[in-house]
């Protein structure tokens, strides 16, 4: 398998960034890590290998990014509107030096790319999607939660103002334009989770975002799988070979 690591200064983020590339040709995915992760865990929890058939086929090529967690939504020390904005640098970054590195790297400039995670990676890929549709060909999202009025993020209902632009399930509902709505229903759309240990949240959202979706009449396909299937990596190997296995038979 060919595996890449690449390093840069990042001018929206004023800091050092690290990405690693999995793979030689096929559409390319970007990973996000789980919460507060790394740009290799995909790697060192096992995810690439447990794919490695659609990558060394030629089927997928993975841009593993790294987050900011911890300086965005699980910094408590600053002002949710501070958390907002420097997700908002966070944001250019992928939009403005990911997608063109991964563009420029695949040698196809007018493909749009597909996101995917797990967990926080998972909200990270649908709003990045839900926020441009037209960059991103779709997404898979698994075990997400897609609200930041959420207990895990320390954050209040009432200060939800503040964030509203970075929670899906609250902006979605009042998404209108046309061109927006007309981006999601011609894109690919998946997002799973399982019903077991530790996915309570993550099912309350699901069921949230998959009633916005009919309600809009977006297609997409969600997935809810059993109750012995828990919020952890064993079950997202066997998601994600699950969806890619239907996407790239």
């Amino acid at each position: 398998m060919n595996i890449e690591y690449h390093k840069w200064q990042s001018p929206n983020l004023q800091k050092d960034m690290e990405l690693k590339v999995y793979g030689h040709a096929g559409q390319p995915y970007i990973v996000f890590p789980t919460s507060r992760g790394r740009f290799f865990d995909y790697e060192n929890m096992g995810m690439v290998g447990a794919i490695s058939n659609f990558i060394e086929t030629g089927k997928i090529k993975l841009f593993s990014v790294d987050s900011i967690d911890s300086e965005t939504w699980y910094n408590l020390s600053i002002l949710p509107g501070d958390r907002n904005a420097r997700y908002g640098a966070y944001d250019r970054y992928i939009i403005k030096e990911v997608i063109p590195f991964v563009r420029q790297h695949c040698r196809l400039p007018e493909d749009r790319i597909m996101a995917t995670g797990c967990s926080m990676g998972a909200y990270h890929s649908v709003n990045l999607f839900l926020k441009h549709p037209d960059l991103l060909a779709g997404v898979i999202g698994l075990s997400g939660l897609y609200r930041l009025d959420q207990p895990e993020f320390h954050l209040p209902s009432a200060e939800l103002q503040y964030v509203y632009h970075n929670s899906p399930i609250s902006y979605l509902k009042n998404q209108v334009d046309p061109t927006y709505l007309e981006w999601y229903r011609k894109s690919t759309i998946i997002v799973c989770t399982g019903q077991g240990k530790w996915e309570n949240e993550a099912v309350h959202d699901t069921r949230e975002l998959e009633a916005q979706f009919k309600e809009k009449d977006i297609p997409a396909w969600f997935d809810y799988w059993g109750y012995d299937v828990n919020h952890d990596w064993p079950w997202w190997y066997k998601q994600m070979n699950y969806f890619l296995d239907h996407l790239y038979k």
